[in-house]
């Protein structure tokens, strides 16, 4: 196959002709899509997942965790510092089944799985947690709290690509 061949096309020797089709046909033979965003998640989870571990990351989640209606209950049940060792536990864990997902793609799947219901529960702190957006000269805006939270919505997509592509190679393993 000619570099000018997609092995992503509609057909097997779909030619991308425009320079526009020639990127992302060089960016979908490179796996880039992937590789940003695994290796991505996987940097974010590890960070995050360590943060949380500290005092002052167990004291910012505070007022995220005690106004979400999925997940108020966690800090009560094992109190903020504890509450928050499990949630960046759960991160690191996460973050190591996509490293292990690279080699066993069934381990990328349950780590996209984590995430998919992590990252869907932080989504909706940003309806729930006070404070999220601000008035400007009568305007609406997202405040810093509510771009910090919505980045969960984008990696909560980053999630479902991740199961896929992961499913995706575990799928061809098993044949």
């Amino acid at each position: 196959m000619s570099s000018n061949t997609s092995r992503h096309g509609v057909g097997s020797e779909t030619v991308a002709k425009s320079i526009l089709t020639r990127i992302a046909d060089w960016v979908a033979d490179r796996n880039l899509p992937f590789l940003v965003t695994s290796l991505g998640m996987i940097v974010m989870l590890l960070w995050a997942g360590a943060y949380k571990m500290t005092a002052p990351g167990a004291e910012g989640i505070i007022p995220l965790v005690s106004n979400s209606p999925l997940i108020w209950w966690h800090f009560t049940l094992f109190g903020p510092y504890v509450g928050s060792d499990i949630i960046g536990t759960t991160e690191i864990s996460a973050a190591l089944l996509f490293i292990a997902g690279y080699v066993r793609p069934k381990a990328g799947i349950a780590g996209g799985l984590i995430t998919t219901l992590m990252f869907f529960i932080t989504s909706t702190m940003l309806i729930t947690t006070p404070g999220t957006t601000i008035v400007i000269h009568g305007m609406r805006y997202m405040s810093f709290l509510g771009l910090f939270l919505y980045k969960d919505v984008i990696s909560l997509g980053a999630s479902f690509y991740l199961i896929t592509h992961f499913g995706r190679k575990a799928m061809l393993s098993e044949i």
